[in-house]
């Protein structure tokens, strides 16, 4: 369609930059640690699967392309519908002015057109990768977290929880391989994550808070404050370390391990007063993240 005089040229060829632009801050923070719960929790066998032992390496290897796939395309309608919105723009100004709407190489009409074309592709996608039950579900969290607003509300780490879960069994599903499927221990587990997501995820709103005050959101560390949210996500990490680690019944170097991480995070979120050493505790609090998806595997070796 021919741009108007307001729109930016948008072709073909653009795409592929702009959907990495699109989910870059993703991507590390959400994408591979998602395909690395599913990699992790197919490996770790009987842990989490109905497998009786753990599957053979090479074709789980070849299975992580999918994974990843799944969970980019899938959070690319996300950050397709959050971006759009005037709200969201003005906020992205503020933290993260180099994505594709504040930077004006696509505008909000565009960014919606081009949602109605990926979003029935994604669909497409799911459905031959075998997960349509989870990813159908995550389109209607993102229209209440989004379009309803419900991420501008205190309730948006709850939404966002449930999602985690649904990427985390449709990733773990993709890794399977219609082999197996998630075990009963396996949701617990995938219940148990979703836990940690609620009672930490408010971590990435610390970085946020510019943005998040300039469009009004309610997030915790704005509507219970910095020092107390800085404390509650202190005492959860340290709380799910010791958790997580139990559950497993692993040995005493295991509780060193995670909790080493763990407290990485501790001290950058209580000793930090500053946007990039907010970023950076985000960053170290998804890899205390992968160490708790490394748990399951920890099982059969400790």
């Amino acid at each position: 369609m021919k741009p108007t005089k307001e729109e930016p040229s948008l072709r073909l060829h653009h795409l592929p930059i702009l959907i990495w632009h699109f989910t870059e801050s993703n991507f590390p923070t959400f994408v591979i640690p998602n395909s690395l719960f599913g990699f992790l929790g197919a490996l770790s066998g009987s842990a989490l699967t109905t497998a009786p032992s753990p599957p053979s390496f090479v074709p789980l290897l070849c299975r992580l392309p999918l994974i990843i796939l799944f969970n980019w395309a899938t959070v690319f309608i996300f950050d397709l519908a959050n971006q759009r919105l005037p709200e969201s723009i003005l906020e992205d100004q503020l933290n993260k002015p180099w994505r594709p709407l504040p930077t004006h190489r696509i505008s909000a009409t565009q960014t919606r057109r081009l949602m109605l074309a990926a979003i029935p592709a994604v669909l497409a996608l799911n459905y031959t990768l075998g997960v349509w039950h989870e990813a159908t579900p995550i389109l209607l969290l993102t229209w209440l977290y989004n379009d309803l607003k419900g991420g501008d509300e205190i309730i948006r780490d709850a939404i966002i929880a449930v999602a985690y879960g649904l990427y985390n069994t449709g990733s773990l599903r993709i890794a399977c391989g219609g082999e197996s499927q998630p075990s009963e221990q396996g949701y617990v587990w995938i219940g148990m994550v979703s836990g940690v997501i609620l009672t930490t995820m408010q971590i990435q709103d610390l970085k946020d808070q510019a943005g998040d005050r300039a469009r009004a959101r309610q997030t915790i560390p704005l509507v219970l404050g910095e020092q107390w949210s800085r404390g509650l996500i202190g005492g959860f990490v340290v709380g799910w370390s010791g958790v997580c680690v139990w559950f497993w019944a692993l040995p005493g170097w295991c509780y060193l391990l995670v909790g080493g991480v763990g407290g990485m995070v501790v001290v950058l979120v209580l000793r930090s007063r500053s946007v990039e050493r907010d970023a950076l505790a985000w960053r170290v609090w998804c890899a205390w993240l992968v160490g708790l998806y490394l748990l399951p595997c920890l099982r059969g070796v400790a």
